[in-house]
């Protein structure tokens, strides 16, 4: 008699899902496309800026006097006596200026995020600005000194710093950030910070009245090169550090379980991350003032293109916050002539109706990513 073995159902096999899917062929030409076609845009945008204005100089003329401070005489030189100088005293380091604020504020956004795992997080929206910009007026308005030509940035810095970690502290509610508290901590942070601006207002002499109005509009008006040398130094620092936290944002996006699970130590880079948002914030209202909605606005169209992966997003939103920032600048001072209009006021403009669209899409969609 043959006795029948029952058949065994074959045990599921566990497949090990790659936490860094590589993307398809398309995508990486895609964003491969959209780095370079930044980085050209910056280019030529920075460099049609600089020509714009009361004295207008040909792109040409620009360019040649670009490539002649490089070494390479391949262009016509600025015809008006005063055109080279005036590119290289007044026009370069604005242009260079919006560049370094832009790509920090770019930056700045994506990394908050990805740390608060919020798209409604922005530096203006919760506040970072306005407290790291309350620091920086503080140093102002009382004539600080400590640090020579940086104490203002390292005042701000602190705000910034200072700021963030309260924001994050304040949004946690049982180990994840809720979109409203989030919301809400950023409108007591901005109403705090509006009345702390306002007391040194009133506490301040005429000139420092002037620079705290300044820096509650946002402006590049009066870059020059000693600022950018100030500036540039903490965005490079932030953005190279943000650069190489890519990875561990992609795996952080996966939940902080998982996360964990495959070897990052979440609230360590949580902590650390907000102090990089706090040093690219610093960075960028240093010398400039607030300028809002650049941290909201770039990253969201930059993930539309590029998808969620910091590697490319990152680096992608840099370039994206420094062309924006740039346009923008240029149609604040050419916009009405013989005026420069408060930068502040252009980017609100277009970042608060996109804000209160994000909003209504995020409520409909339950905090999902664009």
């Amino acid at each position: 008699m043959t006795q029948t073995v029952p058949a065994q159902a074959a045990a599921p096999r566990a497949v090990a899902q790659d936490p860094h899917p590589q993307p398809g062929p398309r995508r990486r030409a895609r964003s491969a496309l959209l780095l370079v076609g930044l980085t050209v845009g910056v280019v030529v945008a920075g460099l049609a800026a600089a020509g714009s204005g009361q004295l207008a100089i040909p792109f040409d003329e620009v360019l040649g006097s670009f490539l002649h401070r490089l070494g390479l005489d391949l262009g016509p030189m600025p015809t008006h006596p005063r055109g080279d100088d005036t590119l290289w005293a007044v026009r370069f380091p604005r242009v260079t200026m919006a560049i370094v604020v832009g790509a920090a504020l770019g930056v700045a956004g994506a990394l908050m995020q990805g740390v608060f795992g919020n798209p409604l997080a922005e530096p203006s929206v919760v506040g970072v600005s306005a407290g790291a910009a309350v620091a920086a007026a503080a140093s102002i308005a009382f004539s600080w000194t400590f640090a020579g030509d940086w104490t203002v940035a390292a005042c701000a810095f602190v705000g910034g710093l200072v700021t963030t970690l309260a924001v994050y502290a304040l949004s946690r509610a049982d180990g994840r950030t809720e979109v409203v508290t989030l919301v809400l901590t950023g409108i007591a942070v901005n109403a705090v910070a509006g009345a702390a601006l306002a007391f040194l207002l009133f506490v301040g002499d005429t000139q420092a009245r002037e620079q705290i109005v300044f820096w509650q509009l946002g402006s590049l008006n009066g870059s020059r090169w000693p600022y950018v040398a100030v500036v540039a130094p903490l965005a490079l620092v932030g953005i190279l550090v943000a650069l190489l936290c890519a990875r561990s944002l992609d795996l952080l996006a996966l939940g902080e379980r998982p996360a964990r699970h495959l070897g990052v130590d979440v609230e360590r880079l949580r902590i650390f991350l907000i102090v990089v948002v706090a040093l690219l914030t610093a960075a960028a209202v240093s010398f400039c003032g607030i300028v809002a909605f650049v941290g909201l606005v770039v990253p969201h169209l930059v993930r539309m293109v590029t998808g969620p992966g910091h590697r490319v997003l990152i680096p992608a939103s840099m370039l994206a916050g420094a062309l924006v920032l740039v346009v923008a600048d240029t149609t604040a001072r050419s916009f009405v002539a013989n005026a420069d209009l408060p930068l502040g006021m252009l980017t609100s403009i277009v970042g608060g109706p996109f804000f209160f669209w994000l909003l209504r899409r995020t409520r409909r969609t339950a905090g999902g990513w664009a």
